[in-house]
């Protein structure tokens, strides 16, 4: 038997330490935010530099039977043989998995009508939305929504919540705008850090009547909506937890930084974390979430988590190292895109004997050549890294680091496609619109002459609930979700 326990712990020891901003280089940068037109395709991916086959996401899930395989190569070291693996891979051009019109979205699970939003997940009408999970349904603008949350708009960090617009850290609450950090509140406007209240404007409780009377003459002032907003509070309260340090960590302890964590202990560098108080010892994960036991998870970008997991992307299981979308594995080494399997290195089965053998020798080789427990290394890294969240989450990172790190980053903007017969109209003439349903016919162009437009979808809800037409790209809304400072 291979000495899996004595590598592991070499490996947490060297991982326990990492700064914030080496974490977003490695794990967040895997997540973009931002998709392309390659080969006549939408694609998560911006060019070919990195990735060698990119495929339709239908065709890659409905011949997932054919596995490419290399054998192990001891003259090289491992992050090389795993490049070559890379090599042989067909990628999906986004990643859906059984969802309907969804076609301009990405990493979307078993949801309906997603619409330029990332990470939706057993929910339904999405826009302009990053991580969006558990059967919510109608969320506009916002980010981190989630436990059947319905009619969300321009609003972060969502609870188990119904008409929230404009508001940040709202949990079982309903009707609520421009509000922060409510618990089991209903109609309320102005308000922060409340719970169990009702009718209250600016945390004065009012009246039903005076403050119906009130909510509709501060709604009828749609020009102020966005200047609202973005006065609100930032920072959203770490609520029954200990000895926790970040933004909106809620049933947790002994967690540094950062993010959106609810119920997980012994954690350092986590951002959209969710999992239950057996959720322990685990450092540097990105969007992940579980509903079991989960332990020893150590540098992990997204996925349904297990126990065991070192340097993996989006994996589920139990001992994998180095994995990339394995699902439902266990025991597997440097594998790419399996599903159902066991003791597996790069993609070949073994038997128990020879991986615990094969292993070994691999991490002892990885000592020699002073590379056991990195993260993948940035050349292998497929995405723009101001495309992605690291960037979203933290623009300041100089682009000259960036690019001598390794990482790629796009300097032209990404052109939009617009037919000549589509008439390109500027936000701040927008007002002067006679005929609402006229904007569906055009493209909307914002102060930094990035392009956009209303779909119907979008513009159905702003109808239904009186709101202003959004005068900032999609991109820019899914970063104020972002925003704690």
């Amino acid at each position: 038997m291979s000495q899996l326990s004595y590598w592991q712990d070499k490996i947490k020891e060297k991982k326990k330490l990492t700064s914030f901003n080496n974490y977003l280089k490695d794990i967040v940068s895997l997540w973009p935010v931002n998709l392309h037109k390659l080969d006549s395709k939408i694609s998560r991916f911006p060019n070919k530099e990195r990735i060698n086959w990119i495929i339709k996401n239908e065709d890659f899930f409905s011949n997932t039977s054919k596995i490419e395989w290399i054998i192990y190569d001891f003259t090289k070291d491992f992050f090389s043989n795993y490049e070559l693996l890379n090599s042989k891979i067909l990628f999906p051009n986004v990643v859906q998995i059984s969802s309907e019109n969804c076609n301009y979205s990405d990493i979307v699970g078993w949801s309906k009508n997603a619409y330029l939003s990332f990470i939706v997940m057993e929910s339904e009408n999405v826009l302009y939305s990053y991580s969006v999970k558990d059967g919510s349904k109608n969320v506009l603008n916002s980010t981190v929504v989630s436990k059947w949350s319905q009619n969300i708009f321009s609003s972060n960090s969502i609870i188990k919540s119904f008409n929230i617009f404009y508001s940040k850290y709202i949990e079982n609450s309903s009707d609520i705008w421009f509000s922060t950090n409510l618990i089991w509140c209903s109609e309320c406007l102005f308000c922060d850090n409340l719970q169990n209240k009702s009718y209250c404007i600016k945390n004065m409780e009012l009246s039903q009547e005076e403050y119906f009377s009130q909510k509709q003459i501060f709604l009828n002032q749609q020009e102020k909506f966005e200047n609202w907003f973005s006065s609100l509070s930032k920072i959203g309260n770490n609520i029954w937890s200990e000895n926790v340090n970040g933004n909106a960590v809620t049933v947790s302890t002994n967690v540094v930084n950062w993010c959106f964590v609810n119920q997980v202990e012994n954690w350092r560098n986590l951002v959209m974390v969710w999992g239950n108080w057996l959720f322990q010892n685990c450092y540097d994960i990105f969007d992940s979430w579980t509903w079991w036991d989960s332990h020893d998870l150590y540098w992990l970008s997204g996925g349904w988590m297990g126990n065991n997991q070192y340097n993996c992307i989006t994996s589920l299981g139990s001992n994998l190292y180095y994995c990339n979308f394995c699902w439902e594995c266990s025991f597997c080494f440097g594998c790419i895109w399996l599903q159902n399997k066991s003791y597996c290195i790069l993609n070949i089965e073994y038997s128990k004997e020879e991986w615990h053998e094969l292993v070994d020798k691999i991490f002892s080789q990885m000592e020699s050549d002073w590379i056991l427990g990195n993260f993948f290394p940035a050349v292998l890294n497929p995405f723009c890294f101001n495309d992605t969240m690291a960037y979203v989450i933290n623009d300041k990172l100089p682009k000259e680091e960036i690019i001598a790190d390794w990482f790629l980053w796009r300097d032209e903007k990404i052109k939009a496609d617009i037919p000549e017969w589509v008439e390109v109209i500027k936000i701040h003439d927008l007002d002067f619109i006679n005929f609402w349903e006229e904007v569906l016919k055009k493209v909307v162009v914002d102060e930094k002459w990035n392009y956009y437009r209303i779909v119907k979808m979008e513009y159905d809800f702003l109808k239904k609930y009186n709101l202003p037409i959004p005068k900032k790209h999609w991109i820019e809304r899914i970063k104020e979700g972002f925003i704690f400072n």
